[in-house]
């Protein structure tokens, strides 16, 4: 039997072989740290500090602001230097917490403390998991505390481990299946506690063999939990594709997972669950992994939230040529840069330096109909009559030919033999037609 996999998708050059066998390093941040105030979908967090304040590691200085919110937790111990807007990876400022980091790691009383989560209850469980300030760390960045609250725990069938890390260069999370593979097992245990029906899947694509294998054995004798290998394809990491790889349950963009019985957290989300609900360990800290042809000793570092971007780079050697293009995350959904004056945030996955950016090279001819667009297209519709009706700006068509169940990924512009910029066509057209309907 193959492995489990979706129609469509693309095989772009992986990359990975820059990174994937070198252990991660622990970077201890040496310059101040900056925490932006919003590093989740929602309302951004209340400073509970002031200029001036000493701070400790661990303590909380920012608070959720309402239902849909996240906690943010200081790195270091240090002293509040101001709040002040900062540049954040969108290019937008945005209102952070300053600390001048006193390199002396002061932490709050009870950090890192064993706790048997065994013995908690659901409530509790989840209040443990609220304080943590956790947040998907795939990229959606949607509170995890609210995730894990559906309306009825009973109807929540799946809950899946992403490990699939199709995006291309990325190596965090397979270091993490490598290094960690324990708290994977038992920060998944800890969401099983929450959902009494439920069987865990940990998803893995199958050009990790190794990490398939050491996680198959773990599990050995859990009868609620199975590893299921999947199809390296990319994008097999997206919640709507590898929910139908692992369970054949289908959803669009109007649903969530829950709508299908599924709970996703990709596998930095679930060793946090675990670290906040085992080890009394808020998030503090990102895997990310910086890598790229410009880049001098590519690798995986475990870094503080707050950490500049540029100590990142010297960490990783420099620069070995003058990059072209940085972007922050994978080259298919990442965001391109212009400085690296930017904290790393909880969204922080990646940090890509190229010598010579091809796209800006690409010219752009006339759509030839090959048809390569809809063969790639994962959500299965027509990127080529989707991009008439952007480029005349037919929002009535552009909704009536499914163009909001577009997920983003860029397969269509990656196949393109006429180098359409379709996926950023699409983008904006969709971000015009839901500003609209919020008018």
């Amino acid at each position: 039997m193959g492995a489990a996999t979706f129609k469509g998708g693309i095989h772009p050059y992986e990359g990975k072989e820059l990174s994937k066998d070198k252990p991660t390093t622990v970077l201890m941040p040496k310059g101040e740290m900056v925490y932006p105030l919003a590093q989740h979908i929602g309302k951004p967090a209340m400073p509970l500090v002031s200029k001036g304040d000493y701070v400790l590691m661990g303590q909380k200085i920012g608070e959720a602001d309402g239902p849909v919110s996240a906690n943010v937790i200081s790195s270091v111990s240090g002293t509040v230097k101001g709040i002040e807007p900062r540049l954040t990876v969108s290019g937008t400022m945005a209102s952070a917490i300053i600390i001048e980091n006193d390199n002396n790691y002061k932490a709050i009383e009870g950090l890192g403390e064993k706790r048997d989560y065994t013995k908690l209850n659901q409530t509790e469980i989840r209040d443990l998991i609220k304080e943590a300030g956790l947040v998907g760390l795939g990229g959606a960045a949607f509170p995890t505390h609210i995730k894990l609250t559906p309306k009825d725990d009973n109807k929540i069938d799946y809950v899946i481990v992403n490990a699939a890390e199709c995006e291309p260069y990325l190596t965090s999370d397979y270091r993490m299946l490598m290094e960690e593979p324990e708290k994977i097992v038992e920060g998944l245990k800890i969401e099983l506690c929450l959902f009494p029906n439920a069987k865990g899947i940990i998803a893995i694509e199958d050009n990790k063999p190794d990490a398939i294998e050491k996680m198959q054995e773990l599990i050995k004798g859990e009868s609620r939990i199975e590893v299921k290998p999947l199809k390296t394809k990319y994008p097999q990491g997206g919640e709507r594709f590898l929910i139908f790889a692992a369970t054949g349950r289908k959803i669009n963009s109007s649903l969530l997972p829950l709508h299908a019985g599924c709970i996703v957290n990709n596998v930095d989300t679930i060793i946090s669950i675990y670290m906040a609900v085992a080890e009394s360990t808020p998030l503090m800290r990102r895997i990310v992994t910086v890598t790229g042809d410009a880049i001098k000793d590519p690798r995986n570092f475990n870094v503080k939230i707050g950490t500049n971007y540029r100590e990142l780079i010297e960490a990783a050697g420099g620069f070995n040529k003058e990059p072209e293009k940085v972007i922050s995350g994978g080259p298919m959904m990442g965001q391109a840069l212009y400085s690296l004056d930017i904290p790393v945030t909880k969204t922080s996955s990646a940090l890509l330096a190229y010598a010579k950016d091809r796209a800006s090279r690409m010219q752009s001819s006339a759509c030839i109909r090959c048809g390569r667009c809809a063969a790639a297209c994962p959500s299965r519709i027509v990127p080529q009559k989707l991009y008439e009706f952007s480029q005349r700006f037919d929002s009535e068509n552009f909704i009536k030919f499914n163009g909001m169940e577009c997920c983003d990924c860029g397969s269509c512009t990656f196949v393109c033999p006429a180098k359409l910029n379709l996926n950023q066509s699409f983008k904006e057209m969709r971000a015009n037609i839901l500003s609209s309907r919020k008018k």
